[in-house]
This record gives structure tokens, C-alpha cells and sequence, in this order.
């Protein structure tokens, strides 16, 4: 199966042969298998004999798929139920080095699911892997179910980075321990938390400007806050406002600490006010 394939896409490539009743995604060694399971034994036959006479091979976003049999008697799998589930995810960015995906990317495409509280990330044998930790279980779950095993979409990614593919899990954690701000580690419900020097040090050489002064780093995406609103402020009214300035890809807007935030995000940095 093609990386980018979903599930939907497997069962609409399978149900003209019969129901299916299970399917197991993203398997085997490079992850690019899957299991279907049918009501019926011979709605498989059926399936598996169909493709094997044809002269079109059966194709899942214009490429080919190869199907045969299965010495499994059903499908077993973990997704995610209630009893598993929790409001912090573990995410394994893979195709990427461990400096690809930054922090800010990893917020951006997870708040578009809620209010993200924590991220953690790290480096073990699985790759570069992310804690991220929401407000409750059933928001983790949304995200977890909408983003496992899709891409970060590549506007988002650095060039020299062709895809990044996510694997999400649920992490037993409850409440992450975040010590200092830094381009490793956030969190977004204590502005007042030390910033880690090192860190920061870590990322780049400050830039400066004409000037002397150290210029801040520059970004397609603009973080807002927005205070003193003497009416509603929606989608809508901020679009308005900086598409004077540009073409407006993406707005995200979120409450945190009892005010009013949001991202927007342009195509590419030169369009930033």
C-alpha cells in the first residue's frame, strides 16, 4: 500500500467483494501493508480471484497493490480504545533527523486538535520522538486517530526534508515535568518558566542586524495575541486583517491563560508583516 493511503481508502477498494468487518494499517517491515478482514471467507476468495484474472491490477492513488491471502484466521489490533487512551500521545517522526521538525511545527499541527498544555521531545532507538500532552483524553484521541500515520505537510518542513511520517501512540504519562522553555521542551501553561540558555545556544548563532542588535529569528508563522477586545474577534475579522499583508494560508485560534491567541501562517517568510 502506498504510504499516504488511509483506511477509508482500503475499504473502499475492498467492500465491492463483501463487508469487511476489520483492517490492520501500516504493517510489516516497511509499513506499507495492511490486512483486511471479511464477514465472510469466501468474500476474500472472491476478492484474491477477481485480481488474479484481471488484466487491471487493483490500485490504491494510482498505484499498484498486490493482494493474496493471509494465513490469519482475524485481525487483532489496538485502536485505541477507551480503556488505553490518555491525554498525552508519544509520536515518532520518521524520515527525519532529530533538528527537521522543530517545536513550533509540532505545536502548530497539534493545536489544530485542542489546547496543547506540554511537548517533550527527545532522541531513543525508535528515531526523534515527541511527548505531547493535551487538556484531556478524548482530545489526545481525536488527534491520535486524525494524524497516525499521515505526514506533516511538507510546506511545514525544512527543503532539504522530503516527508516526515507520524506513528502515534498513547503515552502512560498524565502530566509532563517541564523544566525550562527551550527548543527541546515547552510549555505553554507557564510563560513564567525559566528559559533554558543552553538550549536556546544550541539552536543557532544569534543573528544580528545592521544595527548590532540581535535580530529575532524569522518565520512564516506569527503568533498573536490578542487583548483589550472591545468586540468578538473570530476567524473571519484576523483573516481580514493580515491578508493585508499577504495571502493567509492558515489560522489557528486557542485561549490560553484566560486570553485569546492565534497562529497565522503564511505561505512562505517574506510575506510576514
Amino acid at each position: 500500500m502506498p504510504w499516504e493511503s488511509t483506511e477509508e481508502e482500503l475499504v473502499e477498494l475492498c467492500k465491492p467483494f463483501g463487508r469487511v468487518v476489520n483492517t490492520m494499517c501500516n504493517v510489516g517491515a516497511n509499513r506499507n501493508q495492511a490486512f483486511v478482514e471479511f464477514a465472510d471467507q469466501n468474500q476474500a476468495i472472491s476478492m484474491v480471484s477477481y485480481y488474479a484474472s484481471s488484466s487491471e491490477p487493483a490500485q490504491v492513488r494510482g498505484k499498484t497493490v498486490y493482494i493474496q491471502y493471509s494465513n490469519r484466521q482475524e485481525i487483532t489490533n489496538n485502536k485505541g480504545t477507551g480503556d488505553s487512551s490518555g491525554n498525552v500521545l508519544l509520536v515518532t517522526f520518521e524520515g527525519v533527523q532529530p533538528n527537521d521538525v522543530s517545536i513550533d511545527v509540532i505545536h502548530l499541527v497539534f493545536s489544530a486538535f485542542g489546547f496543547v498544555h506540554k511537548i517533550a521531545t527527545f532522541e531513543k532507538a525508535a528515531g526523534f520522538q515527541a511527548l505531547i500532552q493535551y487538556t484531556d483524553a478524548p482530545t489526545a484521541l481525536e488527534a491520535k486517530n486524525s494524524l497516525d500515520g499521515r505526514s506533516i505537510p511538507r510546506y511545514l518542513l525544512a527543503e532539504h526534508v522530503s516527508i516526515c511520517h507520524l506513528r502515534i501512540t498513547f503515552s502512560a504519562h498524565k502530566d509532563l515535568n517541564i523544566k525550562f522553555q527551550s527548543h527541546r521542551s515547552r510549555d505553554y501553561t507557564n510563560p513564567y518558566l525559566p528559559v533554558n540558555p543552553t538550549a536556546i545556544e544550541g539552536i543557532t548563532q544569534p543573528i544580528l542586524g545592521s544595527d548590532g542588535k540581535i535580530k529575532e529569528p524569522e518565520s512564516n508563522v506569527l503568533l498573536a495575541s490578542i487583548e483589550n477586545m472591545q468586540y468578538a474577534v473570530g476567524v473571519d475579522v484576523l483573516h481580514t486583517v493580515f491578508s493585508s499583508f499577504g495571502a493567509v494560508r492558515k489560522i489557528a485560534m486557542f485561549e490560553k491563560n484566560g486570553g485569546m491567541q492565534a497562529l497565522i501562517q503564511y505561505p512562505e517568510r517574506s510575506w510576514s508583516p
